[in-house]
């Protein structure tokens, strides 16, 4: 896949020539030029296929950049982003220390209180394919509520519900019997926030545990909560 451009001292984190601290003050200091002229940026654009970079005048070989794809059981609590100016803890806990220098980040979001299937990578890429509207990915979620739907809620489903933001598209709904505590798995293609949640409470009931379960036809198997793994090439094909 295409490179993207990236910023100047994640280039040069990836290129493995010394810790994060020690060249983000090299920049600083002047030390390091693009295409021969000084950057003082840490966040420079650096497109890695044209551009020549050094330290001290001294070239750097930029690494070929490795695109990894982990799928995490994101555990209830855990914010889906990289970092939390509350000091929360976010899915970047969960990244294996190997990979942690690539600077992977979640494809998508759960809210805090969704477990379940999150993909974190770093091919943006692949993070648009799976996150843009237009490409229309099924996303499968249980859902746990108190009693069972009546038939015209199921039809109201089925149909969509009129939320604040407008009308959601058709949801297929079914009986869960299996996999307690869930009783209805409920899938859709869209990706307004907190779109289940809100899509049961607009029908009288609170959802009391909610996991997503698929993307597509990437499925979160029998990974437990809190448990990562690199996607297989036939799921990455898929």
């Amino acid at each position: 896949m295409k490179k993207e451009t990236e910023n100047l001292l994640g280039v040069l984190i990836e290129a493995g020539i010394g810790s994060r601290r020690s060249l983000a003050a090299a920049i600083m200091q002047g030390r390091v030029t693009v295409n021969g002229a000084v950057a003082t940026d840490l966040r420079r654009p650096v497109d890695t296929e044209r551009d020549s970079i050094a330290i001290d005048g001294k070239p750097v070989e930029l690494a070929e950049k490795k695109l990894v794809y982990l799928v995490l059981n994101k555990p209830e609590g855990v914010l889906s982003t990289v970092r939390d100016e509350r000091g929360r803890k976010t899915v970047t806990a969960f990244i294996p220390q190997k990979y942690r220098h690539l600077r992977l980040y979640p494809a998508g979001r759960l809210d805090k209180d969704t477990t379940g299937l999150l993909l974190l990578t770093n091919d943006g890429e692949l993070t648009h394919r799976l996150t843009h509207p237009s490409f229309e990915n099924e996303k499968e979620y249980f859902v746990k509520i108190n009693g069972a739907l009546k038939p015209e809620e199921l039809k109201k489903l089925e149909r969509g519900i009129e939320l604040e933001d407008g009308l959601t598209a058709p949801a297929a709904v079914r009986e869960v019997k299996n996999s307690p505590p869930f009783n209805y798995s409920i899938t859709i293609h869209e990706g307004r926030k907190r779109q289940v949640r809100r899509m049961f409470l607009d029908l009288g009931y609170r959802p009391l545990a909610l996991k997503r379960t698929r993307i597509g036809k990437l499925t979160i198997g029998d990974l437990k909560e809190g448990e990562v793994r690199e996607l297989t090439d036939k799921e990455l094909t898929q």
